[in-house]
This record gives structure tokens, C-alpha cells and sequence, in this order.
């Protein structure tokens, strides 16, 4: 049976904008590129990889793709014509790096405190000490250097200041302390094998960490690593994806398009925003269709109703939601993504965000017994119909205006931020980590404005049938700072 997998990437805890009455606020390649390929790729055929892997694991792997170089670094090009639906690659699972192998003895030692991805970097480590007397030396050469990295841990506090106001930000610190976490609980174990992990440091074990979250996949067998699909770049728009035979043991590849000789292939590593692409793999794009902002939402303590919304809104506990890729969020945050059109029914704010609003802007129990009630009448779900006093429905949208509208206000003032290399020793890497934190911060600020301008649409709408029934029209709604003057 062929199951998706999919490349590693987690949520951490994150520090998101907050949301509450008090309106207190929070790559490789781009499918727009693609076509360009050819002619910006210089191919450097690599002869020894391919043939090494295929007597290794006894088959052939691929006829139609040759590793070369692009100005993306290692890639993968058609060497044959390829048609739609073909497979590409099949790699069967005995060349693939897993936790499973890992020495049986060190393994035990490790125990369940530590995690599949600080065990399959272990595995890493381990034939990257061994070198050229590895099996998997070949492999272990070709992944990327430290100094090759992009990901957001090996930023300098000052590269991580460029992305303060997204939450990458702390996600990042998030992720350095749960690295430090886990090498602490490893380096016990690894004293007792000394001539192989004597002198692995924790700089050595985050370099592993990462090439694991940023080249392994995931499927229902746990992560590995796939020699030769890992040199394939990322097309966020792409439908190939690498697929898992869990019978015949192999991973595998279909094209999901034509390919003509020389262009390069592309695959999709996930439905991921730039803020994950950033975190996890080192890279950003220009434009990334998947991206999204999280919204954290909060009862502010000087809410004389505070307690009542909070057992309400337990007591009608909103179900956990999940985003393109089947990760969770927590109860109370809220994932926006871009709205396509501002006359629409505004698909990309989460109706729980919209509910929660509603329920924040009440300020007498009885508001919030109607909405109680009403949600009985219905589906049981609290507050996600809109408010039958028209007043009370813009107030809460207009909550949610105040507080994107401050948000992207930030964000843009962030991107402006972001002015040119000042120091020739570092301008290079300096200049490409300006660029993804741009790419980011972009990003984020165009989905931010365009849900501001979907409740903007949506709050006129509704003023205007309030006019239209009392014949009176006296709901404003709230200005930018730049059109108070405050700017």
C-alpha cells in the first residue's frame, strides 16, 4: 500500500499576537521560478553517487535523473524525456537511513526520553565520524555543510532580530533549548561508546539535528533519511511528492507533470508557509501560496466577565484545528491565511476566530446567555453564526480590524527595517538571510492585509443594511494609525 510521506516539520510552543479586548497584539525554489531552470542550472554530473547507491541496495533506482549542481545547490535533472505520471525514483527502504540503525546497545541506552529525529541524527554523526570508512561515506559527503545552513538556530542573534515580529522568532529560541534538551539527555549514553563520541560536540549535534528535520521524511514507519529523493528541490505548487510501499519496502516518486531533458525536477517536501520553510529547512520563497499567520486569543484579566467567557468557552470546548499538513493548534490560537477575495464568505479566517471575537465583545451575561442559547438551537457550537444585533457583529469585527490592522502596521515597519549590509566579512550570508527574513515578513504582512481588508468588506456591508433598515447610519469603522494623524 502506497502512503504519502511527508518531510519532518514540527510546531513548537510560540510566542503568537494576542488577540483580546484590550486589542493587545502578537527553498529552495519557487514555483514561479520553475520555468526558468534551465536556463540559469549549469548540470555537473556526479557519475560515483548514483551506480554506488543502486549496488548497495540492488536495484536500479532511477533511469531518468541525474544529480547536478543548480545556483540552489545539489539538484536533481531529467536525463530522458519524462511524461506525466511516470516513476521517477524508487529507493527501497534497505538504503535508507532510519533510527533503526542505530547500534542495538546504544539505542537501549537512549531510551524513550529521546526523540526519532536526535536518534536518526546520532546515526548521522556516527558515520560522519567514521568518514571515509563509513558504508555510508558517499551519502554523508554530499549533505550540507554547517556553514552551508540557513536554518533560523544557526542565526546570530542579531540575523534573529530581522524576524522578531514573526514568530519564528521564538520558535526558534523554542527549538535551540529543545536541541540543548536533547543532547543532554543523549551525551550520557554516548560516554559509554568514548572512541566513537568522544569528542561530538553540541555545535556537531544541531548540525545532525538539522540536516534530519530539514532532509528526512515521515510516514507510518517513523523518519529516514532518502539518499538521492533528499537532492530534489522544494515547488510548493507541485502535486509529486515522495509515496511509501510499506509492502514492497521501497519509496518512490511520480512526475507530475512533463519534463523535457536537462530541466530540473521538483517535488512538494509539504504544504508549508514560509515561517516553516525558514525554521526547519533553511530556505524561504518569494511568493509561498501556504503561508499563514497564528493568532493566539485571550481573555484580558480586567474583563469583569472574564471567568463566565472562560468556562463557556470550555464548556463548548472548540475543536483542535489542524492545518495542511495534519499539525494541531492549540486551543486558543488561530491560524489566518490569505484571502483571495475580498467580496467573499472570507475562507482563510477560522470561524472559531470570528466565534471568539463574538464572545469577547459581550459585556452583560445576558449576552452571553443568548449565545448559549442560540448555539443549542443550532449545532451546539458556540457563537459561530453571526449575531442577530447587527451593532454588536460589527463591534466584535471591528475588534479584529483594530487588531490586524496594528499587527500589519508592525509588520510593515519590520520589512522597512531591513536595510542594506553594512560589513563586507559577512555581506554575503548577512545579504541571503536579509532576503528569506523579507521573504518572511512579507509573507505574513500580505495575509494580515488581506484579512483586514475581507472584515473591512464585511463590516461595510453590514453598516450599510443597519443604515438601510433604521435609516440611520452611525458605525464608523476603525482608522489605520497613519489616517489618525499618529504616524
Amino acid at each position: 500500500m502506497l502512503l504519502g510521506a511527508r518531510k519532518i516539520s514540527r510546531h513548537w510552543c510560540t510566542r503568537r499576537p494576542n488577540l483580546s479586548l484590550s486589542h493587545t497584539p502578537s527553498t529552495k525554489l519557487n514555483s514561479h521560478i520553475s520555468a526558468s531552470l534551465h536556463s540559469i542550472c549549469q548540470v555537473e554530473e556526479l557519475d560515483d553517487f548514483l551506480p554506488w547507491l543502486e549496488r548497495k541496495g540492488g536495484t536500479e533506482i532511477s533511469s531518468v535523473l541525474s544529480i547536478g549542481k543548480s545556483a540552489y545547490g545539489r539538484s536533481l535533472f531529467a536525463s530522458k524525456t519524462i511524461r506525466a505520471g511516470d516513476c521517477i525514483l524508487k529507493v527501497p527502504f534497505n538504503v535508507q537511513l532510519a533510527p533503526d540503525n542505530l547500534n542495538p546497545e546504544l539505542k537501549a541506552l537512549l531510551g524513550d526520553d529521546v526523540g526519532d529525529v536526535a536518534k536518526l541524527a546520532i546515526v548521522v554523526l556516527l558515520e560522519q565520524k567514521m568518514g571515509h570508512d563509513s558504508e555510508w561515506a558517499p551519502y554523508i559527503s554530499r549533505l550540507p555543510r554547517l556553514e552551508e545552513m540557513h536554518n533560523t538556530i544557526f542565526w546570530s542573534e542579531g540575523e534573529l532580530e530581522m524576524i522578531r515580529q514573526s514568530s519564528v522568532y521564538q520558535e526558534t529560541i523554542n527549538q535551540r533549548s529543545q536541541i540543548q534538551q536533547e543532547f543532554l539527555a543523549i551525551r550520557t549514553a554516548l560516554k559509554n561508546f568514548p572512541e566513537t563520541f568522544e569528542s561530538i560536540t553540541y555545535e556537531d549535534f544541531m548540525h545532525a539535528y538539522a540536516l534530519v528535520t530539514s532532509r528526512a521524511w515521515g510516514s507510518t514507519k517513523g523518519y529516514s533519511l532518502i539518499p538521492f529523493a533528499d537532492f530534489s528541490n522544494h515547488d510548493g505548487t507541485s502535486e509529486s511528492i515522495v509515496l511509501s510501499d510499506e509492502d514492497k519496502l521501497f519509496s518512490e516518486v511520480l512526475a507530475d507533470r512533463n519534463y523535457t531533458p536537462g530541466e530540473q525536477v521538483l517535488i512538494r517536501y509539504g504544504k508549508f508557509s514560509n515561517a516553516t520553510l525558514l525554521l526547519d529547512f533553511g530556505f524561504t520563497l518569494p511568493y509561498n501560496v501556504h503561508d499563514q499567520v497564528q493568532i493566539q486569543g485571550s481573555i484580558p484579566h480586567h474583563d469583569n466577565l472574564r471567568e463566565m467567557k472562560l468556562e463557556l468557552l470550555k464548556r463548548h470546548h472548540r475543536p483542535v484545528s489542524k492545518d495542511d499538513n495534519g499539525f494541531s493548534s492549540s486551543m486558543d490560537s488561530f491560524t489566518i491565511k490569505e484571502i483571495r477575495s475580498g467580496s467573499g464568505k472570507g475562507k482563510g479566517i477560522p470561524q472559531s476566530l470570528r466565534a471568539f471575537a463574538r464572545v469577547l465583545c459581550c459585556t452583560s451575561p445576558q449576552e452571553l446567555s443568548d449565545l448559549v442559547e442560540e448555539a443549542a438551537q443550532h449545532d451546539g457550537r458556540l457563537a459561530r453564526r453571526p449575531l442577530t444585533n447587527i451593532s454588536r457583529e460589527i463591534k466584535a469585527h471591528q475588534m479584529l480590524i483594530s487588531t490586524l490592522t496594528q499587527l500589519a502596521e508592525d509588520y510593515d515597519a519590520s520589512v522597512k527595517s531591513l536595510g542594506p549590509v553594512s560589513s563586507p566579512a559577512t555581506r554575503e550570508r548577512l545579504s541571503h538571510r536579509r532576503q528569506m527574513a523579507r521573504d518572511l515578513l512579507s509573507g505574513e504582512l500580505r495575509i494580515l492585509e488581506s484579512a483586514s481588508a475581507w472584515l473591512k468588506n464585511y463590516c461595510t456591508t453590514l453598516t450599510a443594511t443597519d443604515c438601510h433598515r433604521d435609516g440611520v447610519c452611525s458605525t464608523k469603522l476603525p482608522r489605520s494609525r497613519t489616517e489618525r494623524g499618529e504616524m
